[in-house]
């Protein structure tokens, strides 16, 4: 392997800082080359240790999540987490995705059960198909063992669990088949972030968590998130989204500040990774790194 080969593992066992940003596949040209003008920006002015690209709700953007993978670690030699869900695809059909993905260099996956597709309130397994994303997870170390597997975790537990600790026993059975790091939800609430951790090390989970952060753009977008993934929003938050509302630029520097503070206090309290959703635009990542490089928070990133 060459040095855009290595696995997440790698970078996480560096004991650097590491700031990882999370990109959708796109659904027009237009939005593509967005999405790679954006991936240009980000590589020059904050390095990121790696990128990952997201499948889709209901594995509706497959095709274009595998098409975009290739371009961001062919093209601009990303080390590339490439998503990849239960949904709609037979064992067989998995293991096809897992080999054109190994033939074009990727050695990362993200592995999800994946959402309903949408209209469908509850998750189906197609026959032949994985059930939950441990089973994806011992697919993917039986198939491709050389991968290395990221899975999901839920600060504020998973909006279909019935309780914290139930979730947190899946999250185990997930890192127990072979995953090697846990990437989280958004939150906006770091003791969600801390008091997980916490639980999970309780539980025997001792792999990397990378906590997931999302500057909020307005609190329309907060609101639908949260009731999306079950974030809750803090009284402040809120406060301070609605004391901006209708105003763009104050909306952005609300949110923008919100997400330093965050990811100062992570800093200051011994988290090494932070991983950036960045809804393929570049301006809210590169202010926030930019603001924490300016306080000494964060090292500086450009080469």
């Amino acid at each position: 392997m060459n040095s855009k080969d290595l696995p997440i593992s790698s970078h996480l066992a560096s004991g650097r800082e590491i700031i990882s940003v999370e990109f959708s596949p796109p659904r027009s040209d237009d939005a593509g080359r967005q999405l790679l003008e954006t991936a240009k920006i980000l590589k020059e002015r904050i390095v990121p240790d790696f990128v990952s690209i997201t499948y889709g709700a209901g594995g509706s953007t497959r095709a274009r999540t595998e098409e975009y993978a290739r371009i961001l670690r062919r093209d601009y030699e990303f080390d590339v987490v490439a998503h990849l869900t239960c949904v709609g695809s037979t064992r067989e059909e998995l293991r096809t995705i897992l080999r054109e993905y190994r033939q074009a260099g990727l050695r990362n996956i993200m592995a999800l059960r994946g959402d309903p597709p949408k209209g469908e309130a509850n998750f189906r397994a197609v026959e032949g198909g994985c059930a939950h994303a441990s089973e994806l997870v011992e697919l993917i170390r039986e198939s491709e063992p050389e991968f290395c597997i990221g899975v999901a975790g839920y600060p504020e537990k998973h909006p279909q669990a019935p309780d914290m600790a139930s979730d947190i026993a899946f999250l185990k059975k997930k890192v127990d088949a072979g995953a090697a790091f846990v990437t989280t939800q958004l939150f906006y609430d770091n003791r969600f972030h801390f008091d997980f951790v916490k639980n999970c090390r309780a539980a025997g989970i001792t792999v990397p968590i990378l906590p997931g952060l999302m500057p909020p753009l307005g609190l329309e977008q907060v609101l639908r998130f949260g009731k999306m993934n079950g974030s809750s929003v803090p009284a402040e938050l809120e406060k301070r989204l609605a004391a901006a509302a209708g105003d763009a630029a104050l909306e952005r520097k609300a949110g923008i500040d919100w997400t330093v503070d965050q990811a100062r206090d992570l800093l200051k309290n011994g988290v090494r990774h932070l991983h950036l959703y960045v809804m393929n635009k570049s301006e809210s990542a590169l202010a926030l790194v930019d603001r924490l490089e300016e306080e000494g928070i964060l090292a500086t990133r450009r080469r």
